[in-house]
């Protein structure tokens, strides 16, 4: 019997069940910047069967963090920034400084600590500045064209979502870099209760980041550019 997530989107699948990003996760599926492929077209490039994945996300529950996926557009960016951003903003100087740390204990022994930490502190840059211009520019001109304004200096939203969206990519591109410096996150033998948590927290880090993506990919930018698109008289 062919499972209902076959020919669903990863992107879909993840906005009913936020749970099942770890599956994708488990398997390598990349489900915030490539999300709009179905499951089976997934598992087809990766080299998986469709329905051991299936199966797995038949038994993810719908839970009552989910409930992100029904806010309005203008409370889903709220939530964004008090729940990712916010994230962010406190662990990333933390990881920094973690990385820093392991560095300097480990590096001689494990010289790869030296791009982890050059990678840790690119992505705090980048994300940084990331974070300031959806909060002071973007996500402001979304609740103005829910309250009815279509006039902005930056012509239409289409153009802030379009840099946010290039910086996604490479903010992607950091993480996949990361997870291949550190072995997908796999400590060795000798590392101390540092080097784990510093792992521990990168892998917590990147699974947090790719829901935040996912959510303006594929509702949060999408909804605000076809409201754009409306006459504010129809708005709701």
């Amino acid at each position: 019997m062919t499972s209902v997530f076959c020919h669903r989107t990863l992107a879909d699948i993840v906005s009913e069940r936020t749970e099942s990003s770890r599956v994708f996760e488990r398997f390598g599926l990349d489900y915030c910047c490539h999300g709009d492929r179905t499951l089976d077209e997934a598992c087809q490039a990766a080299g998986l069967q469709t329905a051991t994945l299936a199966d797995l996300l038949d038994a993810v529950a719908v839970a009552p963090d989910d409930a992100w996926s029904e806010l309005p557009i203008p409370a889903l960016a709220d939530h964004i920034v008090a729940i990712h951003h916010a994230y962010a903003r406190e662990e990333l100087p933390f990881l920094d400084a973690l990385a820093t740390k392991v560095l300097g204990v480990h590096g001689d022994r494990h010289p790869e600590l030296g791009a982890v930490r050059d990678l840790v502190r690119e992505l705090r840059a980048d994300f940084e500045l990331h974070m300031d211009k959806e909060e002071r520019v973007l996500f402001p001109a979304i609740h103005a064209i829910y309250a009815g304004t279509r006039d902005f200096p930056f012509g239409t939203i289409a153009n802030p979502v379009r840099m946010m969206g290039v910086e996604h990519d490479r903010a992607g591109e950091l993480l996949s870099a990361l997870r291949q410096a550190t072995g997908a996150y796999r400590v060795p033998d000798d590392a101390c209760a540092s080097y784990h948590a510093l792992y521990e927290r990168l892998a917590a880090f990147e699974h947090d980041t790719h829901l935040h993506v996912h959510k303006e990919n594929y509702r949060l930018f999408p909804a605000a550019i076809a409201e754009e698109g409306r006459d504010p008289k129809e708005s709701r």
